[in-house]
């Protein structure tokens, strides 16, 4: 059995906990201009058609009187950690998925804590008791029913699925639900006539496989109970990225490039954070019609040097006409190999030089963020951003 925890509207939540006359106000988490987006938006704000990844000018306009709260990851990330250390403490196969959820895997439990309905219920006092805050849990014999079963009653609610009733749930189950059905998917179901995973255990997995690929039979599985994923302890992240919204649509490559070098630094610590080194930069662009593009390049050298990571992301912009002004922009990095993994010698000895005087800054500078925070030193082409 398998447990999913949720913290419900976490970030608001977090805000309401360090100032209590919050308490019953609508409070919206997010980049404070108008070209940002919601963030979290408390139960109040829900109401009014609130929702996260909204853009902040239309939550204005739904929630004119509400509390307007610039996020803070660091305060934040502080009370995840407890949260998930009450987790850790009832089981150590525990998946951490964002910060502000989790999946347990309780199944060999039952002797130490109980039965799985137990263990979320004591998992639920014990937040709520000692962080002062609400969670909502899932639980099910898979990962899929029990994310599912963590939304159905929020917030501060507990949903169990017992493996005998799951196909009987799954049945009248929409396929909007599913993990992977988007609008484009949904509209080639509804085209098949499919509304329901109840409605593929009559539908051929050829068909399904014809019509939609490998995703036709993950369906298939999913309809009928199947979900072979596991809870993955210390689950690694796979990427490292940092993006931001410009104060105003822009196609200035000089400007664009100057967000470049400050979010170059931010992957490069957080790849070194991981002890990592990256094989493959991402550069992240979305134009003021919010169609995205992305470009990368895989290296000939791993690394985890933030000047590295800015020439390779600069040269990827510079190939790429900007032809419609751009609203966001950003850098990523993938492709993790150990920091400690060898690596062919360069044919220059200037060029390692190089790079190691650049190692060396960045060794430096980490530890005036670690110190001081990230705002204390900044290149000269970020001055004004």
């Amino acid at each position: 059995m398998i447990l999913h925890i949720d913290m419900d509207a976490f970030y608001a939540s977090v805000e309401r906990l360090d100032d209590p006359e919050l308490d019953g106000k609508c409070i919206i988490v997010g980049g404070l201009s108008n070209r940002s987006v919601v963030c979290a938006a408390s139960y109040e704000a829900r109401k009014f058609g609130v929702h996260s990844a909204m853009p902040m000018f239309q939550a204005r306009r739904k929630c004119p009187d509400a509390v307007f709260i610039s996020p803070r990851i660091s305060r934040y990330k502080d009370v995840s950690e407890k949260i998930m250390a009450i987790l850790k403490g009832f089981s150590p196969l525990m998946e951490i998925v964002s910060i502000d959820e989790a999946y347990l895997d309780v199944t060999r439990c039952r002797r130490l804590f109980g039965a799985p309905e137990e263990i979320a219920a004591e998992i639920k006092a014990r937040i709520k008791s000692e962080i002062r805050m609400t969670c909502s849990v899932g639980v099910a014999p898979n990962k899929f029913l029990a994310k599912i079963a963590s939304d159905m009653e929020k917030p501060d609610g507990l949903t169990v699925i017992p493996p005998e009733e799951a196909l009987e749930f799954i049945k009248t189950l929409p396929l909007s639900r599913a993990p992977g059905v988007g609008k484009s998917c949904r509209k080639r179901l509804d085209a098949m006539g499919l509304k329901f995973l109840g409605d593929l255990w009559k539908c051929p997995e050829k068909t399904l496989e014809k019509r939609l690929g490998t995703f036709g039979i993950r369906l298939k599985e999913l309809s009928q109970c199947m979900d072979r994923s596991r809870v993955e302890p210390d689950r690694f992240p796979k990427s490292v990225s940092a993006e931001k919204t410009l104060p105003e649509n822009s196609a200035d490559k000089e400007l664009l490039k100057a967000c470049l070098l400050r979010q170059s630094g931010e992957v490069g610590r957080g790849l070194r954070r991981l002890s990592v080194k990256a094989k493959t930069i991402i550069l992240k662009i979305k134009h003021a019609d919010f169609k995205g593009i992305t470009r990368s390049h895989t290296l000939s050298a791993p690394t985890q040097s933030s000047n590295a990571i800015f020439r390779e992301s600069a040269r990827l912009l510079e190939n790429y006409p900007v032809l419609t002004m751009v609203r966001l922009i950003g850098v990523g990095a993938s492709g993790f190999v150990p920091e400690d993994t060898p690596m062919q010698m360069g044919l220059f000895s200037e060029d390692q030089d190089e790079e190691g005087a650049w190692e060396k800054l960045d060794q430096a500078l980490d530890a005036i963020y670690e110190k001081y925070g990230p705002d204390m030193v900044k290149m000269g082409s970020n001055i004004e951003n």
